[in-house]
């Protein structure tokens, strides 16, 4: 999916995590193709609550921000969506200090107040393969902007076969070059994967890789730790993936989520998402 298009347009009760669900970590390198496969992992899935039928739900998230240690800690900004509201405006005015979203129409295919809601403590991302849905998390006044810190997002894709997404920090300048890192990526008929692009003018489509070995379809946590310059970390459920330290940015970006609109009915939800700086 062409996912490099962007323009612009208290922390809720911590659960206890079910850490586990069965995984198998791949590290390779890709230019839009796998190529090896060097380490696999194994553990027992978790389970938790669950939630009203008609979406398929049948396990809910437990977990608690990923990385955070003290307690008492509150992320510069954490979303749990406990509060309803509805596609067509109300999710996008009841949760305008969270979710920023991209102009609608916006390439011919983003209309995320079409299918945006909220329901039950997650935020609802409809799929009708005619419409995609992009914007930018955080509050409107540091959301499109920020440089370095911890990014995760707990989610699960119901249905949508053939659809795919991408959550990614993306140059505030729209310029690929100063990088591009996208965790997690892909097609829901596969696995969520680490791209981690290069920052040579003219191989940005050039990306190193980290695959998961888990499926869209269970709820997990998903964290990038950016240190400017330095190294970029990816973590699934609290569990580290693996450390880049090459073709890491130096410059704002903004936390981005973008669907497309291709494949069948479903629904991408998210339970939380959170920043530390």
């Amino acid at each position: 999916m062409n996912q490099h298009q962007p323009t612009r347009g208290d922390h809720r009760r911590r659960r206890t995590m079910a850490r586990g669900l069965r995984r198998a970590i791949a590290v390779l390198v890709v230019s839009g193709a796998t190529v090896g496969v060097l380490l696999a992992l194994t553990s027992t899935p978790s389970v938790g609550r669950t939630l009203p039928a008609g979406i398929g739900l049948t396990q809910t998230p437990t977990a608690t921000p990923t990385l955070a240690q003290d307690p008492h800690h509150r992320p510069t900004f954490f979303e749990g969506f406990d509060t309803p509201a509805a596609a067509g405006g109300q999710f996008a005015s009841t949760y305008a200090n969270a979710w920023q979203p991209y102009a609608e129409g916006t390439s011919g295919k983003y209309y995320s107040g079409k299918l945006i809601s909220a329901h039950d403590g997650v935020m609802d991302v409809a799929m009708d393969g005619e419409h995609g849905a992009a914007g930018v998390f955080g509050p409107a006044d540091s959301a499109w902007a920020a440089t370095g810190g911890t990014y995760s997002i707990r989610a699960k894709v119901v249905g949508g076969d053939g659809n795919g997404a991408a959550i990614m920090l993306w140059p505030t300048s729209n310029v690929r070059s100063e990088g591009e890192i996208n965790f997690p990526e892909g097609g829901f008929d596969s696995e969520p994967v680490v791209y981690h692009h290069s920052m040579i003018p003219g191989h940005e489509g050039t990306a190193q890789g980290i695959g998961t070995g888990v499926t869209w379809r269970k709820w997990h946590t998903y964290t990038m730790v950016w240190k400017p310059g330095k190294s970029v970390s990816y973590y699934l459920d609290g569990d580290l993936l693996g450390t880049i330290t090459t073709n890491v940015p130096t410059t704002p970006h903004r936390y981005t989520f973008q669907i497309g609109n291709v494949g069948s009915p479903g629904h991408v939800l998210i339970d939380w998402v959170s920043r530390d700086d």
